[in-house]
């Protein structure tokens, strides 16, 4: 028996056709409203990811095939992406920030065929169709590099299909954010996925209106299919710019929105903000960085109770959620709560021996979902070592309180080892961002001559403040004691950003230290 045939007869139906499903249902409503405003219909959608799953499965699409994407925040993008998983490949979202020789050697490592690009990346994908080894290229729309497939496609008929991939399929290959080589590709398969959409996010609205002013490679894209799902719309922005934001939710009555701490900072301090009509915003998602205490607080003034923090990884999905009144809770040392576990997730703190331990006590935070990765992409002996009995071992340092409340210290990689002992760079931002001089910050360990490690911190100082390394450290010996007193003090106009949106650590260990 094929392949493709054990697939079908599984009965499995995928995420694509259930958000196909839902479109179809209310074939009349706005799913997706583009950044020039071009409202588009559920029907509408629907007929364009069926006429281009057709056209790419006639190009040789199909089930164990790579597509990857090469696109922004467009509807095209979206349409992409359902057409390619529709027949039955794999997709790889190629991250904007990401060097041409580095997307060209994540291309080559997951067996990509072919590539899609839309009018957002065609710079970087005629810099990339220059490398040697690169696939074909196929446009989504009018370009002077390749063949516009949506225009092939337009003269097929929208034929439903489907029916292609079971549960252990991948549905993509998601990278994670590194800096250099080539990151590590984590497995999602269809059926983790699938189990996925369904979760209701409180406040999100009912229907719920999406504005996704982040990249769509990344969480933004689930939100996003999460809200076509539940029957919603999804307003896009080619990218964050804050008084855009602001425009945005006022205009088209967003609900929900997803966002890092940086870029909400830079919404509270818009000048914009105080005359925006918010009133049908209710969810604000962030995370992915530390937050400032501060900060969240000043954005519950300014917001209302809206803020639902999120910590998770790309390995194990969405793990707890902090939601309104949350914010406040702190556990020893002043640590803010990343929430409680969200439905189905399982979280243990365990030693290096495995021993779960008690309430109140620090180790390796490990989790057990529904939702989690199948392993790394042709890495098996890291799979085995992040994924054991059904666990991922996510690498952060945490706790849970009494009430099941998870408070993160620190990742375990990236702690700092000092004369006199350990320090956690997570658990000292958290402590620096307290301070009124620190707008924002990243703490690294910098080796001297003689190999000895030492606690650097960049700050982003707030307006009209330059603090100095005396009062840093005097501020964290008297809070934190002098261990974790840092050596160096770098002020910055804007700390860098990785590929992902989070601050880049070892470029500002390489900038600083180097």
């Amino acid at each position: 028996m094929s392949q493709r045939h054990s697939a079908a007869d599984s009965g499995f139906s995928g995420y694509v056709e259930a958000v196909l499903d839902v479109l179809s249902a209310e074939p009349g409503r706005a799913a997706v409203i583009t950044a020039e405003g071009l409202v588009i219909s559920g029907a509408e959608f629907r007929d364009q990811v069926y006429r281009l799953a057709g056209e790419l499965a006639g190009r040789g699409v199909g089930r164990g095939t790579t597509v990857t994407l090469l696109t922004g925040n467009t509807a095209e993008a979206l349409v992409a992406r359902y057409a390619a998983n529709l027949a039955g490949a794999r997709v790889v979202g190629l991250y904007e920030g990401t060097s041409p020789s580095t997307m060209a050697r994540v291309m080559e490592s997951v067996d990509c065929s072919l590539l899609l690009v839309d009018d957002q990346r065609h710079t970087t994908a005629e810099e990339l169709l220059r490398l040697e080894g690169v696939p074909r290229a196929l446009s989504l729309g009018p370009s002077g590099f390749a063949e516009d497939v949506l225009a092939a496609a337009a003269g097929r008929p929208a034929r439903p299909m489907g029916g292609l991939v079971g549960p252990e399929d991948d549905w993509c290959v998601r990278h994670t954010g590194g800096t250099t080589g080539i990151p590590k590709g984590i497995r999602m398969t269809h059926g983790a996925y699938r189990r996925g959409l369904g979760h209701r996010l409180a406040d999100a609205g009912d229907p719920p209106r999406y504005l996704a002013c982040t990249s769509l490679a990344h969480l933004a894209g689930i939100l996003t299919d999460m809200t076509l799902y539940q029957g919603g719309s999804v307003v896009l922005l080619r990218g964050f710019e804050p008084g855009e934001v602001l425009a945005a939710i006022e205009r088209e009555r967003v609900t929900h929105t997803w966002l890092l701490p940086p870029l909400l900072y830079q919404l509270l301090d818009h000048p914009d903000l105080a005359r925006t009509d918010l009133s049908s915003l209710s969810r604000v998602t962030y995370g992915g960085t530390a937050a400032s205490p501060a900060r969240l607080r000043q954005a519950v003034k300014a917001l209302g109770p809206v803020l639902y923090g999120w910590y998770g990884q790309a390995e194990a999905q969405s793990i707890t959620e902090a939601g309104p009144g949350d914010q406040e809770r702190t556990g020893r040392g002043g640590h803010l709560t990343v929430g409680r576990a969200l439905p189905g997730v399982e979280i243990a703190i365990r030693d290096t021996e495995g021993t779960t331990l008690p309430a109140g006590e620090r180790g390796e935070v490990q989790v057990r979902s529904p939702y989690m990765m199948q392993g790394y992409w042709k890495q098996p002996e890291l799979t085995a070592e992040v994924l054991r009995d059904g666990w991922v071992h996510t690498g952060d340092v945490g706790y849970l309180d009494e009430d099941g409340y998870l408070y993160i210290v620190d990742r375990i990689k990236e702690m700092i080892v000092v004369v006199g002992g350990h320090v956690y760079p997570a658990e000292l931002e958290d402590l620096l961002l307290s301070h009124p001089a620190v707008a924002q910050c990243v703490v690294f360990g910098g080796q001297d001559e003689e190999s000895v490690e030492h606690v650097h911190a960049a700050v982003v100082p707030t307006a009209g403040q330059r603090p100095s390394l005396k009062e840093i450290r005097d501020f964290v010996t008297t809070r934190k004691g002098r261990l974790y007193a840092p050596d160096a003090l770098h002020l910055v106009p804007a700390l860098p950003l990785t590929a992902a949106g989070k601050p880049d650590r070892r470029r500002l260990r390489s900038r600083l230290t180097g």
